[in-house]
C-alpha cells in the first residue's frame, strides 16, 4: 500500500470531524445559554471522530462525554447527538455492541433528565428522546449490516485466494505427472538403446582382446561414452522424478561438472579430434548450476567441432575471474564469417542455459577462420 493510500482514510476522517464540528458549533453558538466551554466541548466531541476507524472506543468515550455535557448545559436539541451517533456506528461496526449500547443509554438518560424542566416540556422531551432512540437504532443497524457485508467480502476474497491456490497446486501436480511420464518414456527408450550400444561395444572389445587384436580407439570411445551417457541420463531422470528432493537427495549432484572435463576432452581426442585445455585463474568451488552449464557448453561445442569441422583442432579455455567463469572453445575449422551457420538445437540449448544464469553467450565464426563459443557465467546466479 502506497503512502497516498494510507493517508486517504485519515484525510476522510479529518474532513468528517471538521464538518461535524462546524455543523454542531453553529447550532450551539446560536443557543443563548452557550458559552466558551460549551464550544470547546463541541469541538472536542466532534474532532474525536478523527479516530473513529483506528480507536473507535476512544472516539465513543470522548464524544459521549463531551456531547452529554453540552446537551445537559445548553440543551441544543437532537443536534448534540450527531457526533455520538457516528461514534456508536464505529463501535458497532467493529463489534463493540455492549460499549455502544451503554453509551447510548448514558447519553439518552442524561439528555432526557436535562430536558425535563417541567410539566409543559415533558411531552416534547420524550418525543425528542424517542426520535433519538430511532436514530441510534438505525445507526446500529447500518453498522451491523456494514460489518456483515465486510465479513462477506473478506470471505469471498479468501475463497478466491483459496481457489487460486488450489488451481496452482493442481497445475503443479499436473506438471509433476508430466515429468514422471517423460521420465518413463526416456527410461524405456533412451536407456534401453544406449545400454544395447554399451553391451555391443563391450562384446566387440572383449572379442578383439581375446583374439589378440588391437582394439580400435573409436570402439573404446563408444564404450566409454555410452557408459557416461547412461550415468548422466539416470541422473537427469532422478531430477525429473523428484525435483523437490523429497527423499533428501540431490539428483543433479550426480550430473557432470568441470571435475570431469579431462575425461570429456580425452574422449573427444579418442575420436580423432585434437583438443587442448587451458585453465587460468584460481580454481575453486563453483555453484552447481554454473558448474553443470560450463561442462555442457564444452561438451556441446566439442561435439559441434567433431560434426561440422572435420579435421579441425579445438582449444578449450576455462578462466576463473572474480565474479564470473569464462568458458571459451575455439576451433580452426572452415567456418566463414560471411556465412554464419544457422543455429541448431545445440546452440539454442547453450543460449538457454546461459540466459537462465544471467550470463552472456557469443557463438559465431572467427575473423581468422573457424568458430568460437564464449560463455560468461556470473558466479552469483541469475540477476
Amino acid at each position: 500500500m502506497s503512502s497516498l493510500d494510507r493517508l486517504r482514510p485519515l484525510a476522510q476522517d479529518g474532513l468528517l470531524a471538521v464538518v461535524m464540528a462546524v455543523l454542531v458549533s453553529v447550532i450551539v453558538f446560536t443557543t443563548p445559554s452557550a458559552g466558551a466551554l460549551d464550544l470547546v466541548a463541541v469541538l472536542a466531541g466532534s474532532l474525536a471522530l478523527v479516530a473513529w476507524r483506528r480507536a473507535p472506543l476512544v472516539s465513543l468515550l470522548v464524544s459521549t462525554a463531551c456531547m452529554l455535557a453540552v446537551a445537559a448545559h445548553v440543551q441544543p436539541g437532537p443536534v448534540a447527538a450527531y457526533p455520538v451517533m457516528v461514534a456508536v456506528f464505529a463501535a458497532v461496526r467493529v463489534g463493540h455492541r455492549l460499549a455502544a449500547a451503554l453509551a447510548v443509554v448514558v447519553f439518552l438518560s442524561g439528555d432526557l433528565a436535562a430536558n425535563l424542566p417541567g410539566d409543559d416540556g415533558t411531552f416534547q422531551s420524550i418525543q425528542d428522546t424517542g426520535l433519538l432512540v430511532g436514530w441510534f437504532v438505525a445507526a446500529g443497524v447500518v453498522a451491523t449490516v456494514t460489518r456483515h457485508r465486510q465479513a462477506y467480502l473478506e470471505e469471498v476474497e479468501q475463497r478466491a485466494a483459496e481457489a487460486e491456490r488450489t488451481r496452482e497446486e493442481a497445475a503443479l501436480r499436473r506438471a509433476g505427472e508430466e515429468r514422471l511420464r517423460i521420465a518413463r518414456e526416456l527410461h524405456d527408450s533412451l536407456t534401453h538403446s544406449i545400454s544395447i550400444i554399451k553391451v555391443q561395444a563391450g562384446v566387440a572389445v572383449h572379442v578383439a582382446r581375446k583374439r589378440g587384436e588391437d582394439v580400435p580407439p573409436a570402439l573404446l570411445a563408444i564404450q566409454e561414452a555410452s557408459g557416461d551417457a547412461i550415468r548422466e541420463l539416470r541422473a537427469t531422470l532422478e531430477v525429473l522424478r523428484d525435483t523437490d528432493g523429497a527423499d533428501g537427495s540431490d539428483g543433479e549432484a550426480q550430473a557432470s561438472g568441470l571435475d570431469r572435463l579431462d575425461d570429456l576432452v580425452e574422449r573427444a581426442r579418442s575420436t580423432g579430434l585434437p583438443a587442448t585445455v587451458t585453465i587460468s585463474g584460481t580454481r575453486r568451488e563453483l555453484p552447481a548450476d554454473v558448474d553443470r552449464a560450463a561442462y555442457r557448453i564444452v561438451q556441446e561445442a566439442l561435439t559441434n567441432v567433431s560434426r561440422h569441422a572435420g579435421g579441425a583442432a579445438a582449444t578449450v579455455c576455462i578462466a576463473y575471474a572474480d565474479g564470473e567463469l569464462v568458458v571459451q572453445v575455439d576451433d580452426d575449422g572452415k567456418a566463414d564469417p560471411d556465412a554464419p551457420p544457422v543455429p541448431g538445437t545445440g546452440l539454442l540449448g547453450m543460449r538457454e542455459r546461459v540466459a537462465a544464469l544471467g550470463g552472456r553467450l557469443r557463438a559465431e565464426p572467427r575473423p581468422e577462420g573457424g568458430f568460437t563459443v564464449r560463455a560468461e557465467l556470473p558466479l552469483g546466479g541469475p540477476s
